[in-house]
């Protein structure tokens, strides 16, 4: 599997950050945060795959870009960044060794607890 680091979606995270589009969850909330299932599928009947990209920081390019399998690391809800959706994808990216995608999601949490 190759996953990399989505730079766009990480530009978006930062922006939508700073511009106070955070939610200041509790580390174990994002089970109950995250989209469903039903819920990435609403958002794709409006938008695009690029849109959906945007709240995932890490792609993996064995998959085709217009499936969900290709997009890893979710940390928001289509609306805002989750700061436990942020802290969880940071675990699991450094449990798997995708060092880069661990120290920009490390570098995020800090900016939304700054």
């Amino acid at each position: 599997m190759t996953v990399k680091l989505n730079q766009p979606a990480l530009r978006q995270a930062r922006k939508l950050v700073r511009d106070g589009s955070v939610v200041r969850d509790d580390r174990d909330d994002w089970s109950e945060h995250a989209p469903s299932a039903d819920e990435e599928n609403a958002f794709l009947d409006k938008h695009s795959w690029t849109d959906f990209g945007h709240w995932h920081l890490g792609v993996d390019d064995e998959h085709p870009a217009d499936t969900k399998g290709h997009y890893k690391f979710p940390i928001g809800d289509f609306s805002k960044v989750h700061r436990c959706g942020v802290i969880s994808a940071e675990s699991r990216a450094g449990q798997n060794d995708y060092d880069d995608i661990r120290d920009a999601l490390k570098k995020l949490l800090d900016l939304i607890d700054s």
